[in-house]
């Protein structure tokens, strides 16, 4: 059989589980009283249980059933193939920053949100959060602004104390002003002997940093893969693989079992966190943990790292109902309430504005006001732009940076890979 051939058969198969195996956007979502079902896809943690509650409650002839996926690795690739399968995606879904662009090349596969009333709302969004998702002719808006990943660096207070460090935020965020501090307070701790590593793992780091190095990354704007010639991306690659080299790093996978347990078990003592993270940690240290951890400034300069929208697919049955979902819950009072609920930290003005997230503290962290820490700099955050296969190359990073710290690879052997691989996986 011709490989062609096979790849065709392949494709086909894939095909046909796919469209039998997606659920969620199309079957019988209208019961006989016309009542109307909206399915929301989401990954990770979006806060919404309450306000689907508030919007059921307001809106009798809807109900709306969340379906969600922990991991964004697992459900940017699902979302792809419900995208281009034309069913399985529902009513509203998710879409994380990193693959936004790329999505932004076919407009058509999303309800066009200013023919929803959605102009109206502009002044609702941070204006770099509102462009994002605005198509260059500004005819078409596929999404709007859910949080902004403002950055933040978790600590565990007990292993500071442990290690003869100071436990008071401002005194923390005073040892490292720059990423150079990070990396003498961490070298420290390494030698108190505390049993924990100084952080979880190379992949935080390298992201953090990199995200501070200029409005670029991976991609100029003109989407030319830059990776290897960004001197950025070798500052933040070079200042990580100094701190594998030191021993700092706990080598653990994000979002993999041992990192989800590496929470509860105390076994790193930091973590860089944008405002999202906070829930994640609080939901795998526990409650045994509560008051364990804390919430200090990042080290360098403040920088967007995360962050989301809520778009309607074309193949939604009931684009306008959806389309009023999305509306509600990306509104100020929606966002804090996400807020309130899983420290996602709004786009809105109104909403970073808001009594409830300027003066909120979080119990679990110690009582960090973590309003104003994650608020200080929200509304002169900059966003990094990312070429539409920024996912793919930076994957492809943080897999080098794996090897390096389980030894399968050098410095200078991973760097060539990575930048070898970033170039296959844009067809150069």
């Amino acid at each position: 059989m011709r490989t062609t051939t096979r790849k065709a058969l392949a494709v086909a198969a894939a095909t046909t589980l796919l469209l039998a195996g997606c659920g969620g956007g199309g079957g019988d979502d209208q019961a006989a009283d016309g009542t109307i079902t909206l399915t929301v896809k989401t990954f990770g943690q979006f806060g919404y249980d309450d306000l689907v509650a508030q919007y059921e409650a307001s809106h009798p002839g809807v109900k709306v059933k969340q379906d969600n996926i922990a991991k964004l690795a697992d459900y940017t690739p699902k979302l792809q193939q419900w995208l281009t399968a034309g069913s399985g995606a529902g009513d509203v879904v998710a879409l994380e920053e990193g693959i936004l662009i790329k999505l932004m090349a076919k407009p058509d596969q999303f309800v066009n949100l200013l023919d929803h009333g959605a102009a109206s709302l502009k002044g609702n969004f941070l204006d770099w959060k509102w462009q994002q998702a605005l198509t260059p002719d500004g005819g078409t808006l596929i999404g709007l602004g859910t949080d902004i990943g403002a950055q933040g660096m978790c600590y565990r207070t007990d292993l500071f104390a442990k290690a003869g460090l100071p436990t008071d935020r401002a005194k923390v965020g005073a040892l490292w002003p720059t990423w150079d501090g990070y990396l003498a307070t961490g070298k420290k701790f390494a030698q108190a002997n505390t049993g924990a590593t100084f952080f979880d793992t190379a992949g935080t780091v390298y992201q953090n940093i990199l995200m501070q190095q200029g409005d670029q990354t991976y991609f100029d704007r003109e989407n030319k893969l830059i990776a290897a010639t960004n001197p950025g991306v070798r500052s933040a690659w070079d200042q990580t693989v100094a701190m594998i080299g030191a021993g700092l790093s706990g080598k653990l996978q994000m979002w993999s079992p041992q990192w989800n347990a590496g929470f509860k078990q105390g076994s790193f003592a930091t973590i860089p966190c944008p405002a999202w993270m906070l829930g994640q940690i609080k939901d795998q240290a526990g409650p045994e943990n509560a008051g364990k951890w804390d919430v200090a400034r990042v080290p360098g300069q403040g920088a967007v790292r995360g962050g989301s929208f809520l778009a309607v697919p074309a193949q939604s049955k009931h684009p306008k109902e959806a389309a009023e979902l999305a509306k509600f819950l990306t509104s100020p009072q929606g966002q804090t309430a996400a807020f309130t609920a899983k420290n996602n930290f709004p786009s809105s003005p109104q909403a970073i504005d808001d009594p409830a997230v300027a003066s909120a503290v979080n119990e679990y962290f110690s009582n960090a006001p973590v309003g104003k820490i994650f608020g200080q700099s929200a509304k002169s955050l900059k966003p990094v732009y990312l070429g539409p296969d920024n996912q793919v190359v930076g994957d492809g990073i943080g897999d080098a940076l794996t090897a390096i710290e389980q030894g399968k690879l050098g410095p200078d052997q991973a760097w060539t890979k990575a930048m070898n691989d970033a170039e296959r996986a844009v067809g150069k």
